[in-house]
C-alpha cells in the first residue's frame, strides 16, 4: 500500500516537473536532477514491491515523465560534453531534434510497455535514416557525436519511466 502511494507519488511528482520545467524553460538542470532523483526513487521501490500487471496511472504519469523530461536531461547531458557554441551550431544543423527526440521517446516507451521488442528496431531505425544525410556532413564532425549521445541519453531516459511503469506495485 505504501509503496504503491510512493511511486505513484513520485512519478507524479517528477510528471509535474518535467512539464513545468519544458513549458517555462527555467531550472533545466536542478529540474532534470529532481526528475531523476524522482524516477530512481520509483524504480528502486517498485523493484522491491513487484508486480505482474502495470498500473494504469503511474504509466501515464511516467509516460509525461519520459516525453516531457527527456529533453531535460538530454539537454544537461549534452552540457558534460559540449561547449555551448558547438551545441548550437550542432543544433542548426539537426533542426527539429526536440520534436524527433520527444517522439523517440514516445515510441521507445510504448513499444516497451507493449512488450513489442521489434518496435524499437523501428524507432531508432526511422530516427538514423531520416538524419543519414545530416550525419554524413563532412564539415561539421561534431554532428555525429550529438546524435549518438543524445538519441542514447534519450533511450536509456524512456527505459528508465518504462521500468517504472512496469514494475509498479
Amino acid at each position: 500500500m505504501i509503496q504503491d502511494v510512493l511511486v505513484t507519488a513520485s512519478t507524479a511528482l517528477a510528471a509535474v516537473l518535467s512539464v513545468v520545467g519544458l513549458v517555462t524553460g527555467r531550472a533545466g538542470r536542478a529540474v532534470a536532477v529532481a526528475s531523476a532523483l524522482l524516477v530512481a526513487l520509483a524504480l528502486l521501490v517498485a523493484w522491491g514491491a513487484g508486480s505482474e500487471s502495470p498500473d494504469r496511472v503511474v504509466a501515464v504519469l511516467a509516460a509525461v515523465v519520459a516525453v516531457a523530461g527527456g529533453g531535460l536531461v538530454t539537454t544537461q547531458v549534452f552540457t558534460f560534453v559540449e561547449e555551448p557554441a558547438r551545441m548550437r551550431s550542432a543544433g542548426e544543423i539537426l533542426r527539429g531534434g526536440a520534436w524527433i527526440g520527444a517522439l523517440e521517446r514516445l515510441g521507445v516507451y510504448v513499444a516497451l510497455l507493449a512488450g513489442w521488442a521489434p518496435g524499437l528496431a523501428i524507432v531508432l531505425a526511422v530516427k538514423g535514416l531520416g538524419r543519414y544525410p545530416e550525419l554524413r556532413n563532412e564539415d561539421n564532425t561534431g554532428v555525429a557525436e550529438r546524435f549518438i549521445i543524445g538519441t542514447f541519453t534519450s533511450v536509456l531516459w524512456a527505459v528508465a519511466c518504462a521500468g517504472v511503469a512496469v514494475l509498479a506495485p
